[in-house]
């Protein structure tokens, strides 16, 4: 085994010793983004490559954090996931200095509310509104919200309406509240370049994905929406969202800029972490 290998392998398993015990803040909600909100807040929904190298394995020049204005990040978990999945990230911008929230959506992670009565996109989002609106009207954050499954319109559908991934909450009668891929669906799907012990971690730690949420059509405005600075970083090794659909949803939205790791499943925190963390500093430094 080459030294580079296992110079790779030891930070890996550094990353995993941090084993994350997410004190994460759970807050109460109150209503959606508003426009001096939005205006605080600079997303990315996708990534990129290629930072100076003023950095290695993680650690920072001590002037590093002179070129961040924005040293806080508030990271959002895709469908199914919970906080917990940041781990790698969340050690990685901890390692550099800056300032990594991960929060569990309403029926996700910890959150104690039943995935089957969550049934709206604001009661799903309220902890990561709530989040939001408690922060100091001077404080600025950068915002990665991972996920924009429901727009993959021609699969996502076609999975969710197979009846062995639906779930009815509320009785087989009764519409169903969510869906839960199969395991061998899951690994084909969303970690087709993750480790082995990432899987495992996914396989025990997810949960069902409530339905109306993510199939909930949105209205975004210039107003509001529109005020945010937004960056997409694509995964181009991505079988649930695919490249295709990933420059189908550049185009429709244009970002800022465009970021691409090669390589990544639909979980780059996992199979990519480093070119992850990367892009996120790169973002950080952006004036």
């Amino acid at each position: 085994m080459g030294r580079s290998q296992r110079k790779l392998m030891a930070e890996e398993e550094f990353l995993h010793r941090q084993a994350l015990s997410m004190a994460l803040q759970q807050n109460h909600l109150s209503q959606r983004f508003d426009g001096s909100m939005s205006r605080r807040i600079g997303s990315t929904s996708s990534r990129r490559r290629n930072l100076s190298d003023s950095f290695s394995n993680g650690k920072q020049a001590p002037d590093f954090l002179e070129n961040i204005k924005f040293k806080k990040f508030v990271l959002v978990h895709g469908e199914g996931f919970g906080a917990w999945s940041w781990y790698k990230t969340i050690a990685l911008l901890e390692e550099t200095g800056l300032v990594p929230i991960a929060i569990d959506l309403t029926g996700c992670g910890i959150d104690l509310a039943d995935t089957n009565n969550v049934t709206t996109l604001a009661e799903y989002s309220k902890p990561l509104i709530s989040y939001l609106q408690n922060l100091p009207e001077d404080e600025q954050v950068i915002l990665r919200p991972f996920d924009v499954f429901a727009e993959e319109l021609g699969s996502a559908e076609r999975f969710m309406l197979e009846s062995q991934f639906l779930i009815h909450g509320n009785g087989e009668d009764k519409p169903p509240t969510g869906f839960m891929f199969k395991k061998q669906q899951m690994k084909g799907l969303y970690f087709n370049q993750s480790q082995t012990k990432d899987v495992a971690l996914a396989m025990v730690s997810m949960r069902p994905v409530p339905l109306g949420p993510i199939m909930e059509k949105l209205s975004l405005s210039p107003e509001k929406y529109g005020t945010g600075r937004r960056f997409f970083i694509q995964t181009l090794d991505d079988r649930a969202l695919s490249p295709d659909v990933q420059e189908k949803l550049v185009r429709d939205s244009p970002p800022e800029r465009v970021f691409k790791i090669k390589g990544s499943d639909h979980c780059p925190f996992f199979s990519k972490p480093q070119a992850l963390h990367k892009i996120l500093l790169e973002i950080a430094q952006i004036p």
